[in-house]
């Protein structure tokens, strides 16, 4: 069985968007240069050539930190695919020898224990990030084979693949703590056709949940030393840390925040880690649509309902609690203390992908969108050296990007999230062609047999207006997407207006021979109020233009921000503002605010003396705060019904 859609190889795309292209062209000539030189200074290529040295001991950074280099290696192997840079392209080079030289006869390649705890290995495989690490190894080695065709990092990755599969289950028969290694080994079957590489990933996915691995580790933790790694940031040292993860307030083992509490055919809520948790859905998604496995489908599907109706923030952000980095419970949505963390929107985007390649469903394409747009956008600094670990929905003026971090896990992934961009805006089928996302951008590709060439422009998400210009060999169904926030669309192909039937795909079937096809999205302000159970938002709404949630700050507003009040609906005005936050369209809304006519030094008084006064509150797209002054922020507003 294979995808029923297939995303289109990332160098088939080149974009070219009023909106999207600044992001990018910053994400190659700022983003991924400046992290390179966090590799450099946070010692994680150090310690590749501490082990080609052959040295001990000396390890600088987290336990995972060659994640970080094979996920700068993914993203500038994502450029070299849309352009060639012989800088960039001789960095990485660079980069790969020093991975390949410290790699071990045996395949195994992990300079943690290769420096601090050789006589370790694979015996902590909950909290030490072994097989984690080794995936974005693979992951950095399937884009760079994919971009040049040149197998010097395909395998180092593959020699490690084998080592993995020599050592489990048949010495070691567990699963990893942190969920990327199967993923991963999926990519690598894709690209190699070894039928071993699915059957380990699969492995994974079914050993899950099923024995008590993990909890048998915890009792080993006394004779594992801590090496050098003792940190605040990890409530004590690695093993400690595992302890506070891994049991519950009674001291028991509780297997959810790696979702290894089940089997992940019988799980029915998205639980634990929401990083862990998005990696996990999407290999088993990717198993689903190579082998078909009627229970996970299932299970993915109670999964995402779960998620998106009751544990995601309006952003696309999910996983609400700091000291898991995860999930709750159904509706526990804090906005300031939210943690929404990066890498959990990017894993969201990444298994609502190959969600919509499994199926023909907007509603997975609607999802990428708004996260794109909020939960992951608001992660990265307009000067694309400041990132945020952690998204908040509201904040008193003291959370802000920083330059890297000590688990620099966000600034890298959203780098690679950049980099590929192209490969998330159309899928094909053996016959058909889906336009996902509104990108300004040219598609050349095949689908099935016949040579489509493809032109988009695109004004979102400012305005509403989208055309796409298809030329073909023969006949290929073209699938347009309603957006789900638009109840107002057209639709016509070359001047001729074509009836649809709401959000989702419209279907247009022709010989394509330059045809223009028409879309224009009404861009209505919406306010929103979020489930009566949500109690965070009990009482507040929040205003959505378009693909776009918006936020109000400090430095465009008077009052503090807790005294507007926001009518349902509101009388509101657009601005696009080209000058302000790389230009963004901002939004001016009428709100009351309470009148401190009479208050005097009184600090208590009737409430039905309290009066209210007309003002207006100004809002902002939720992705560009805190790009200025520092201040207040929030993204859900009281509502005024008066």
């Amino acid at each position: 069985m294979a995808p029923s859609q297939y995303s289109v190889a990332n160098g088939e795309v080149r974009i070219d968007d009023e909106f999207w292209s600044p992001w990018i062209d910053r994400n190659r000539s700022v983003t991924v240069e400046y992290q390179y030189d966090q590799l450099e200074a946070s010692g994680t290529l150090d310690n590749f050539r501490r082990v080609i040295d052959g040295k001990e001991g000396g390890f600088r950074g987290m336990w995972f930190q060659d994640s970080d280099a094979y996920k700068w290696l993914e993203a500038a192997s994502y450029e070299l695919a849309k352009a060639d840079d012989p800088d960039l392209r001789e960095r990485v080079d660079d980069v790969i020898d020093l991975v390949a030289g410290a790699q071990a006869d045996d395949g195994y390649l992990n300079t943690y224990f290769q420096l601090v705890e050789p006589g370790k290995k694979w015996t902590n495989l909950h909290m030490l990030h072994e097989l984690y690490c080794a995936g974005h190894l693979i992951e950095a080695a399937v884009a760079h084979y994919e971009a040049t065709g040149e197998k010097s990092l395909l395998d180092v990755a593959t020699a490690f693949a084998d080592h993995v599969d020599d050592v489990f289950p048949d010495e070691v028969d567990g699963v990893p703590g942190h969920e990327e290694i199967e993923l991963a080994l999926v990519r690598l079957y894709r690209v190699t056709d070894e039928e071993r590489y699915l059957d380990l990933a699969q492995y994974f996915v079914d050993r899950r949940g099923h024995d008590d691995r993990l909890a048998w580790e915890l009792d080993r933790l006394e004779e594992i030393g801590g090496g050098e790694y003792d940190s605040d940031d990890w409530e004590g040292s690695i093993h400690e840390g595992s302890r506070t993860v891994f049991l519950d307030d009674d001291g028991e083992y509780d297997g959810s925040y790696a979702q290894a509490h089940a089997p992940v055919r019988e799980q029915d809520a998205v639980a634990g880690h929401s990083v862990r948790a998005m990696y996990l859905y999407a290999a088993v998604t990717d198993l689903v649509a190579e082998r078909g496995d009627e229970d996970l489908r299932g299970a993915l599907d109670r999964l995402w309902s779960n998620m998106t109706a009751r544990q995601m923030y309006v952003t696309g952000g999910i996983g609400p609690e700091h000291e898991h980095e995860g999930f709750t419970e159904d509706y526990d949505l804090p906005n300031e203390s939210a943690y929404a963390e990066t890498c959990a929107a990017i894993g969201s985007i990444f298994w609502n992908q190959r969600m919509a390649e499994l199926t023909t469903e907007s509603k997975y394409a609607d999802l990428i969108e708004r996260t794109l747009y909020n939960g992951f956008l608001a992660g990265v600094g307009l000067d694309g050296k400041h990132f945020f670990y952690v998204n908040p929905l509201a904040s008193e003026g003291d959370h802000h990007r920083k330059g890297w971090f000590t688990c620099a896990c966000c600034p890298p992934n959203a780098a690679r999230l950049f980099a590929s961009l192209g490969q998330y805006l159309y899928t094909t089928d053996d016959d058909e062609l889906y336009v996902n996302q509104y990108v300004g951008s040219t598609l050349s590709t095949t689908v099935g047999d016949t040579d489509v060439e493809l032109e988009q422009t695109s004004d979102l998400p400012w305005e509403g207006t989208v055309t796409i210009d298809v030329d073909a060999d023969g006949s290929v169904p073209v699938n347009v997407r309603i957006p789900e926030w638009c109840d107002d669309a057209t639709v016509a192909v070359d001047g001729e207006e074509v009836d649809h039937g709401g959000s989702g795909y419209l279907r247009l079937e022709r010989e394509w021979d330059g045809e223009r096809i028409e879309l224009e999205f009404a861009q209505r302000t919406d306010v929103v109020a979020a489930h009566p159970a949500v109690e965070a938002d009990a009482g507040r709404v929040a205003v959505e233009r378009g693909p776009l949630v918006y936020a109000a700050e400090a430095v465009d507003n008077d009052r503090p921000l807790h005294q507007y009040a926001v009518p349902t609906e509101p009388d509101v005005t657009a601005t696009h503002e080209p000058d302000s936050l790389n230009g963004v369209t901002a939004l001016e809304t009428d709100a009351t605010v309470p009148s401190l006519d009479g208050w005097g030094d009184e600090l208590y008084r009737s409430a039905a003396e309290a009066d209210t006064e007309d003002d207006r509150l100004e809002l902002i797209p939720y992705y560009a705060w805190d790009n200025r002054e520092p201040g207040e922020m929030q993204v859900w507003h009281r509502a005024d019904d008066a």
